[in-house]
């Protein structure tokens, strides 16, 4: 019998889970799928789901559940047979007893950020659209202000980074993300860990991940 690692990782937008994903799956080789890029390369391409999505997204609200789902669980559809980290999904109880009917979760990673560091993180947040690459005016400025550091491209700052779209996205990510988290702590694979940066976070995580990972591997050699 196999057996496989499937992680969510969760955690208010602007709080890290980009970059905590990240050093995730290079540690720990990982398949990752964010639900924001999938979203976002709908939006991009002009899909029926991207622009449904669009409207939403650019009124701080959540996009609804049965286009995300459906979005999600077809891509994870070619992860069949392997481990998997899935970034920003699910948020809402429905999204997660969706997931678990089609998979089973091992790991459920929330990241717990204060308001005023997202808040602050975000509105100096701009992103060069072509490559994806991002700055922040505050810790990682471009070398020339609005310009891409390689390309020299225009710098944007996405819609759902403006402060007042921001405070919308809190308020709702709040109100639906709290069952959600009570979903995985009753299940008990919720972890959560508390920081203000990255740097801080990270250690944490991956010593975390390290511990069960170890124990999901010997697990399976008893099979």
């Amino acid at each position: 019998m196999a057996r496989f690692f499937r992680a969510v990782i969760m955690g208010p937008p602007g709080s890290g889970k980009g970059t905590i994903s990240s050093r995730i799956v290079r540690e720990f080789s990982l398949p990752y799928l964010a639900s924001g890029d999938a979203l976002r390369e709908q939006i991009s391409k002009g899909t029926r789901k991207g622009v449904t999505a669009k409207e939403y997204i650019e009124k701080g609200q959540l996009v609804p559940d049965e286009l995300v789902t459906s979005l999600i669980l077809e891509l994870l559809s070619t992860y069949s047979s392997q481990n998997w980290l899935l970034d920003g999904f699910p948020r809402t109880v429905q999204q997660a007893e969706d997931l678990s009917a089609k998979y089973e979760i091992s790991s459920a990673i929330n990241l717990d950020v204060p308001d005023e560091v997202i808040i602050s993180r975000l509105k100096g947040r701009w992103l060069h659209p072509v490559s994806g690459r991002v700055y922040n005016t505050d810790f990682n400025p471009p070398k020339i202000p609005g310009k891409d550091d390689i390309t020299g491209d225009d710098l944007i700052q996405r819609d759902d980074d403006k402060p007042d779209v921001v405070m919308a996205r809190l308020k709702n990510y709040r109100k639906y993300n709290f069952p959600v988290l009570e979903y995985y702590r009753k299940r008990n694979i919720l972890k959560e860990f508390t920081g203000r940066e990255s740097n801080e976070i990270w250690p944490r995580v991956k010593l975390y991940l390290e511990e069960i990972l170890k124990k999901e591997s010997a697990s399976v050699r008893t099979f």
